[in-house]
């Protein structure tokens, strides 16, 4: 009972009060994640102006695109976080468990190839990718990426559904893609494997996922648990095989590349002018990409009425949170801080010591993973399934250990022009050999994480570091610079499936499995320790 004006009410019989009670949660929310995307961004804005204030001197006008663009990023990731967890996943999950119960295999296919398409043509980083591959059409390469993510999204539901391990089918797919990749053009490889990465981001990410939980949900047997992760990893496999097959089939002469353009800035008026263009044009974008998730939510409302009235209010508005945080932050990325990660990418490989690039890309990489969005919906979504055997922390070491030497990587085959499929290859064997040896939850968390490792601060700043420093040192931007994407959804592959040994090991000596206990179910059943 809640005294109010000297009456007694029960608060769920008056609206205002539910109101505020909802508001003020909602701003309590609010301050805890933009606080968290402070922690997050606040890393790589001391890196760079460390550097800026030592080693590489970065013009004013740069660098205050940097800074502000640095603010507009934790705003935006802060809100676009806030909208995912209101909006993004409570939708997933809702469709998932509804769409299972169903026993209209044709129709639940036909949804789920469109629901892949949609989420995928909606991605912003895809845009990004299109946009600096000129040399085949953007929609061309747009519409074969999501037809790819479409397709291996209904692969993905139909293993939940039939229980078809998830190792299987990844080294199925995974032998099938470098089969075909040794008859695609050696200058499209890097394009190809970068579209994987790039298609699996803030939009796409929190919705498959929850996709995937929502399914695993109406199962309730062992197993389910490890089956709601994959999901991510498998619509990361479609568009490599897409792109690749494009390659051979369309044969472009080459796959060239856009450079990238530093808009110059000598007054705040030009500083206000630089944000106040990019914000129309990425409102656009964003709300081509939400446009199709608000459709969604009305039919599915309409046709199973899956949320009460104050649910769908609370879907509703986290849309909208998602919508102005993802503009934010796509303005901040791109207006901000894609000049900067250009123009300190050339100034260290025309300094003394290049080879400081490799050093700079690790550090740089480790912190860089923490401010993609669709890492924190994928941190958090692993704590709450396990119920907190696997912490938040022990993810995000796991992640940036792996984006580390992801960028480190790609610095040497910049610095001495090694081929990708040097990488490439023996680090997909390890990662699917692994996944033979490591438990089922983590191969899924895993591969999972590869695809939400490499979001739009892989595009649009650390793709451009590389490029300028590939540009600088005289080397082939389209093979050497491309790839960076790829190599990092490829490490977290390995670094999460040996988190997720080390902690078998760990579990099967602190406690004794029970003897009629499987090899797969070990997780669910005896990890216990949390790792802070």
């Amino acid at each position: 009972m809640i005294l109010l004006d000297g009456e007694t009410e029960t608060w769920y019989n008056n609206p205002i009060l539910q109101f505020r009670k909802g508001a003020a949660a909602i701003n309590q929310k609010l301050k805890e994640k933009i606080l968290e995307s402070l922690s997050s961004v606040l890393p790589i804005t001391a890196i760079v102006l460390v550097l800026s204030a030592t080693l590489i001197p970065i013009p004013i006008g740069t660098l205050l695109l940097f800074l502000a663009g640095a603010v507009l990023l934790i705003v935006g990731m802060g809100l676009f976080s806030l909208g995912a967890d209101m909006a993004m996943m409570p939708m997933g999950e809702a469709m998932g468990s509804r769409l299972t119960r169903t026993r209209n295999i044709a129709l639940v296919v036909l949804v789920f190839f469109a629901m892949g398409v949609i989420v995928t043509v909606a991605e912003p980083d895809l845009t990004v990718l299109a946009r600096q591959v000129p040399a085949i059409p953007d929609l061309v390469l747009i519409l074969t990426v999501a037809a790819g993510v479409g397709f291996f999204l209904v692969l993905a539901m139909l293993r939940t559904l039939f229980k078809v391990k998830l190792r299987h089918l990844l080294l199925g797919f995974y032998l099938l893609v470098f089969v075909v990749a040794f008859f695609t053009p050696k200058s499209f490889l890097a394009v190809a494997f970068d579209s994987g990465g790039v298609t699996t981001g803030p939009i796409t990410v929190p919705f498959i996922m929850a996709l995937g939980i929502g399914m695993a949900s109406t199962r309730g047997d062992s197993s389910s648990q490890e089956d709601s992760f994959g999901m991510v990893a498998l619509s990361s496999v479609g568009p490599i095989l897409a792109v690749l097959l494009l390659g051979i089939c369309y044969n472009p002469s080459s796959a060239g590349y856009t450079v990238v353009s530093t808009p110059e800035v000598d007054t705040s008026i030009e500083l206000a002018l630089a944000f106040a263009q990019g914000v129309p044009h990425y409102a656009g974008e964003v709300f081509t990409a939400i446009l199709p998730m608000g459709v969604v939510l009305f039919l599915l409302q309409l046709f199973t009425r899956a949320f009460g009235r104050r649910k769908l209010q609370r879907v509703t508005v986290g849309l909208g949170y998602t919508f102005v945080g993802l503009i934010l932050f796509l303005t901040g990325v791109n207006v901000g801080f894609m000049p900067a990660g250009y123009f300190l990418g050339s100034a260290l490989a025309a300094s003394p010591a290049p080879w400081t690039l490799i050093l700079l890309g690790a550090v740089m990489g480790w912190y860089i993973v923490a401010a993609e969005p669709a890492v924190h919906v994928l941190n958090r979504q692993v704590e709450e399934v396990t119920s907190g055997a696997i912490s938040q922390g022990a993810m995000q070491r796991s992640l940036s250990l792996g984006v580390a030497a992801a960028l480190g990587l790609s610095m040497a085959r910049i610095l001495w022009g090694i081929p990708l499929l040097w990488f490439i290859l023996p680090g997909y064997a390890v990662a699917l050999g692994l996944s033979i040896v490591t438990p089922p939850i983590f191969t899924g968390i895993a591969f999972d994480s590869g695809g939400v490792a490499s979001g739009p601060m892989t595009a649009t700043f650390l793709l451009p570091f590389a490029m300028g420093a590939c540009e600088t040192i005289g080397g082939d931007i389209l093979t050497d610079a491309f790839g960076i994407v790829a190599l990092v959804a490829m490490t977290p592959l390995v670094t999460i499936q040996v988190l997720g040994l080390w902690y078998q090991l760990k579990t099967q000596a602190g406690t004794a499995a029970p003897a009629e206990t499987e090899p797969d179910d070990i997780i669910e059943y005896d990890l216990t320790p949390v790792a802070e």
